[in-house]
């Protein structure tokens, strides 16, 4: 079936199983809010509000750069740009995928649902920031850290300001791997005049951002374990997260950018997710 058709490819394009970038920190939210596991009908729709943003997110973000994709030799061959799927259908999605997130938001409590058009917004309107701003790292980090605070909302329905310390770690970490990320486009980025930290520092200087970006992520975990009072596991967690950083800027030189892919996609879903196993270790067995 046609429509079948175009969704499986819609699903390639936005790349959907690379919602485990997000989705444990926002687990590690829920959890730090409930003290341990929330309650099952909580857990699915913190679950499936965060698949259905970051689908609409992606989803939006390749309809609004369809026409630098297809300028972009990297990017020429996605789905949009290639041909593959029509400009109304993905529309279509991301209105959809929006609705369900809405959906989920109501099902949770009547804060989050108040603040599910903020949430929107934000990773919507990341897709154009890149026009305007050479820090659009960071806004698209801010738009996966809010999910960590969005989960506590879930859970509790208010908002404490301990969780806005693993939001700031999220942007930076976000934000930093999005600079290494961007250095593959430097040239395309000044040719197109589109703004990055590559395009204006050089990727030398960049990759130096990226991992100052980084270190501040450390300093926030540190600080998060802290202010919860958690102990040794979860210490151990951010261990595993500096050493696995570490490994990722190893990967990437300013002359050889051949492994990015394995520093932007393996790496990154390995952090998120062994930062979730040990603080939810650590918060399981204090109980």
């Amino acid at each position: 079936m046609p429509v079948l058709h175009d969704l499986r490819v819609t699903l390639e394009m936005i790349k959907w199983e690379h919602s485990i970038f997000a989705l444990p920190f926002a687990l590690c939210g829920a959890m730090l809010a409930a003290g341990g596991f929330p309650s099952p009908r909580q857990l699915v729709w913190i679950v499936v509000a965060m698949i259905a943003a970051r689908s609409a997110a992606m989803a939006f973000n390749r309809w609004a750069d369809a026409s630098i994709d297809a300028a972009n030799p990297r990017t020429s061959t996605r789905a949009l740009p290639a041909g593959h799927l029509t400009p109304a259908f993905v529309a279509t999605f991301v209105a959809v995928s929006s609705a369900i997130f809405i959906l989920a938001a109501s099902q949770l409590n009547r804060l989050a649902l108040l603040l599910s058009p903020v949430a929107l917004a934000v990773l919507l309107l990341y897709s154009y920031t890149k026009r305007v701003t050479r820090w659009s790292h960071l806004v698209l980090g801010f738009a996966l850290g809010i999910a960590p605070s969005a989960a506590w909302i879930a859970v509790r329905g208010s908002l404490d300001p301990r969780i806005l310390l693993l939001t700031a770690a999220v942007t930076f970490w976000v934000g930093g791997f999005d600079v290494l990320y961007a250095c593959q486009d430097f040239d395309f980025d000044r040719q197109a005049g589109l703004h990055s930290i590559p395009r204006y520092l050089g990727i030398p200087s960049a990759l130096w951002i990226a991992r100052a970006f980084h270190v501040v992520m450390v300093g926030l975990l540190v600080a998060l374990l802290i202010v919860f009072g958690m102990g040794k596991i979860a210490a151990c967690g951010v261990l595993a997260v500096i050493l696995l950083l570490l490994y990722e800027h190893s990967l990437v030189r300013p002359n050889d950018l051949s492994k990015l892919n394995a520093a932007f996609f393996t790496m990154n879903g390995v952090i998120s997710v062994l930062f979730f196993v040990f603080v939810a270790g650590d918060l399981l067995l204090r109980k």
